[in-house]
């Protein structure tokens, strides 16, 4: 289930990261280790010099480009935008592996696609993406991509070797990589108690932070306590009051949909609104 109000700062980075025209060019020469081409399907009769920054060379790590392109060979590039002054620069690595680009070009956003855990990290999880090419790995989940619920680690989510169903967010050429999510599949708990503000509710503390703690109300679900809701008395942190593990009974203070937020107060300030 995708959200109906996609964040337009993603929307951006999406529209940056869409393939752009591919292009024939010639190696010139090399600027350190950025490679320097001639277009040479540019019209006009005029020869326009374009970029490969080093970081748009190739997938594979080299420690310089010269040890993977000669002057005077031919390529194709993927145009990425204009920068200095008017200079083309381009990705030589979105072109690189052509049946990699082409399976790439197939994955469209919102699109739902299956595969397999192939890696979980601390940072995300890699996921074989059914279809892409032999011996690639495409897929990456961010860890916010996994689940609604909140997790320390991606482990807890998912194992490798298990199949997964996710959406695509994007598709990149430049990067060689489908950028997946988990959680559009699933339904925001949220939406289950929208009309259940003013609620009091019994939950367990999953999380002291210094500012306040997390109370989970259901598998899926958790609010958030603020350290001023505890006791009317000063405390420096909420460890002074409540430790991890402990039942809590609180008072839903307010949904948020749109950030995603659970807003908690102390229970017995039902009586005061």
């Amino acid at each position: 289930m995708t959200d109906s109000t996609p964040d337009p700062r993603l929307q951006r980075l999406v529209d940056q990261l869409g393939p752009g025209p591919v292009r024939t060019v010639e190696v010139i020469g090399f600027d350190e280790a950025d490679v320097l081409v001639k277009i040479v399907d540019a019209g006009g009769g005029q020869d326009e010099i374009g970029r490969i920054p080093r970081h748009e060379v190739s997938l594979r790590r080299r420690e310089h480009p010269s040890e993977l392109f000669a002057i005077g060979q031919r390529l194709d590039a993927e145009e990425t935008g204009r920068w200095d002054e008017g200079e083309l620069h381009l990705s030589a690595r979105a072109c690189e592996i052509p049946p990699l680009r082409s399976f790439l070009l197939s994955r469209e956003r919102e699109q739902v696609v299956t595969g397999t855990v192939a890696g979980v990290h601390d940072f995300g999880v890699f996921v074989h993406v059914d279809g892409e090419p032999e011996g690639l790995c495409t897929g990456f989940i961010r860890v916010p991509d996994l689940t609604w619920s909140r997790i320390d680690h991606p482990a807890e989510a998912v194992e490798t070797g298990q199949r997964v169903t996710g959406e695509v967010i994007t598709a990149e050429t430049r990067s060689g990589q489908v950028t997946l999510s988990l959680k559009a599949l699933q339904e925001d708990p949220l939406i289950r108690c929208a009309d259940q503000a003013g609620r009091v509710v019994t939950g367990t503390i999953t999380k002291v932070v210094p500012f306040g703690v997390f109370v989970r109300l259901a598998p899926d679900l958790e609010g958030f306590l603020h350290l001023s809701e505890p006791t009317d008395e000063p405390v420096d942190t909420p460890g002074q009051l409540v430790h991890e593990g402990r039942q809590i009974t609180v008072k839903v203070a307010g949904i948020d949909l749109e950030r995603h937020r659970l807003r908690l107060c102390a229970a017995d300030a039902a009586a005061g609104g």
